[in-house]
């Protein structure tokens, strides 16, 4: 069973966007008929219903036996991990590149036909603006593996240079090293995924040192860091917050706070 994350709080994560609600909790069926009863009087007092048959619910540590009986007891459909939530694919290991599929796929798209009749500085524009705008919420929230960030600048070079024309075998103007120069030193200005990937999940540093009022925050701290202090080692946690723990390597502010005390279940997606 899952237990509740945080010991000093009853509450459970929910994670919420739009019509799309994410809530971990223990796998017990009293609890579950306690959340079925909650939402029974919130769509009676609001006349919004959840929609349990497009709802799923992931085990995690549960038998299949117990799981079957859960769902049932709920009437959602059952899932396994890993699952995707808001396009990202979450589960309790390192996602696959194949799991990054989508989101590549997403991007092969925009090399639109029209793309054809741009002119260069059109395409650099695609280049830098709608390719790199596809996967921010990826490079947002996850650290990306080098095999997805090649093919994804792969496709920023064919764009850049070849147009729509997959097939095409025209040769690059520029080094990709060169590219993503800035203008002022004399490049294109077009922005590196991996450093844009590691400028956006640093983010979570400063939430981290700062103890912002945030779930995964608290449960951090409260699971592995409990003292206060961070250890000299830091390999400690999921395979996320590791990949976050490495950016500490190329930022010596959060490498001078890391030495000081810090400053002041059962997965159910509902669809409405």
């Amino acid at each position: 069973n899952l237990p509740i994350p945080l010991n000093s709080s009853a509450d459970f994560p929910i994670i919420q966007y739009t019509d799309d609600t994410l809530i971990v909790m223990e796998g017990d069926a009293r609890q579950l008929f306690f959340l079925k009863s909650i939402l029974h009087s919130f769509s009676e007092s609001t006349g919004l219903k959840v929609n349990y048959n497009k709802s799923l619910m992931v085990p995690i540590n549960l038998s299949m036996e117990k799981i079957n009986h859960l769902a049932n007891t709920f009437g959602c459909t059952k899932g396994s991990l890993p699952f995707t939530y808001l396009g990202l694919p979450l589960g309790l290991s390192r996602p696959k590149i194949d799991d990054y599929l989508p989101m590549i796929s997403k991007c092969e798209r925009r090399l639109i036909p029209t793309s054809t009749f741009l002119s260069q500085a059109g395409k650099l524009e695609i280049t830098n603006a709608v390719l790199i705008a596809l996967p921010t919420f990826h490079l947002c929230a996850l650290a990306l593996p080098k095999g997805v960030l090649k093919q994804i600048d792969k496709l920023r070079k064919h764009c850049l240079w070849r147009g729509s024309d997959i097939n095409s075998k025209k040769a690059s103007k520029a080094a990709w090293q060169m590219v993503c120069v800035p203008k002022e030193e004399g490049g294109l200005g077009v922005i590196g995924l991996k450093k844009h990937n590691a400028a956006l999940l640093m983010k979570n540093l400063d939430k981290f040192f700062n103890k912002k009022d945030i779930p995964w925050v608290a449960w951090v701290w409260e699971k592995h860091y409990s003292n206060g202090r961070l250890p000299s080692h830091i390999k400690k946690g999921s395979f996320w917050w590791r990949d976050i723990l490495k950016l500490l390597e190329c930022c010596p502010l959060f490498k001078f706070k890391m030495v000081r005390p810090a400053s002041s279940g059962v997965i159910h997606g509902f669809s409405s």
